[in-house]
């Protein structure tokens, strides 16, 4: 028994050691600094910052118990006041960089799609005193593009109020970390200006035809030579698994209570779907294998 626990205690070591240096070579490769700040004490690198803000979001826990649960490992992590004031300062720049850093694979096909986001909302308590009705639906416009092959998310764009899919096709198709030869989506995005600009890029498109009647479709357009191959268009739903294993693993709702910090969240709800993902289906393999000694 003793060597048994030695050795589960070994492995995760291991596993945790192995996704430090996941995050360090993100870091590398993204070209981002050691220490963001340039005045002040140089105390804790962006690092540690980095690693709190995957496993807060991967655990769902807050600034201070994921200070707290890190500093009881062994790890040397900032404190929780420390966390906040780094994640509401980031910009947004560095995390699209990340973002992109955590996808160099070749992108084949890849599906994007829309869905929303519900914000904390006050006490019912606070509502009968101002005369509101409850609960008050103010949902966060979400957006994303994920690679069909391996299911990672490559691109993302939020927005505060509600609006149509197809605003945000350009923002994540120029945010593609690579050349992409297929976009899949659904009806919602079939327009013939965005089959125009992924003809410009070389990206084919595989979008079904929205009925608009007989007389809108009397000259022959890009969105009528397109043929939607239904068996491309079945990798569609790879989107929508990625929505649903992101909303399962972190919850449908978000913490925050500003847009930078919003959009922080998510990004590193990304992240941590990008690399925890992979790790974690490595440890499982190993603990197959492991168990298999037995």
């Amino acid at each position: 028994m003793a060597a048994w626990g030695l050795n589960v205690r070994c492995l995760t070591m291991k596993k945790e050691a192995r996704l430090v240096n996941k995050i360090k070579r993100l870091l590398r490769r993204a070209n981002i600094p050691r220490f963001l700040h340039h005045f002040g004490p140089k105390k804790y690198e962006f690092y540690q910052h980095a690693l709190a803000f995957l496993i807060m979001r991967e655990c769902r826990l807050g600034y201070r118990r994921v200070s707290r649960l890190l500093n009881d490992l062994g790890l040397e992590t900032p404190s929780y006041s420390a966390l906040a004031k780094m994640i509401a300062r980031m910009p947004n720049v560095i995390w699209n960089k990340l973002l992109e850093i955590s996808n160099l694979q070749k992108l084949n096909i890849v599906a994007i799609d829309g869905s929303g986001l519900s914000r904390p909302l006050p006490s019912p308590y606070y509502y009968r005193r101002i005369d509101k009705p409850y609960p008050i639906d103010i949902p966060l416009k979400h957006s994303i593009a994920v690679d069909t092959r391996t299911r990672k998310i490559v691109a993302i764009r939020i927005r505060a109020k509600n609006s149509h899919d197809i605003k945000d096709a350009k923002y994540l198709i120029r945010r593609f970390p690579s050349e992409a030869k297929c976009l899949v989506a659904d009806k919602a995005y079939d327009a013939e200006w965005l089959h125009q600009f992924c003809n410009e890029l070389g990206i084919k498109v595989c979008i079904p035809i929205r009925n608009y009647g007989k007389s809108r479709f009397k000259r022959w357009t890009l969105r009528r030579k397109s043929k939607c191959d239904q068996r491309t268009y079945r990798r569609r739903t790879t989107v929508e698994c990625v929505f649903s294993a992101t909303k399962r693993k972190f919850g449908a709702s978000l913490s925050s209570v500003k847009i930078h910090t919003r959009r922080a969240e998510v990004y590193c709800r990304a992240l941590a779907h990008n690399i925890i993902f992979w790790i974690l289906k490595d440890f499982q393999r190993d603990r197959i294998i492991f168990s298999n000694l037995f």
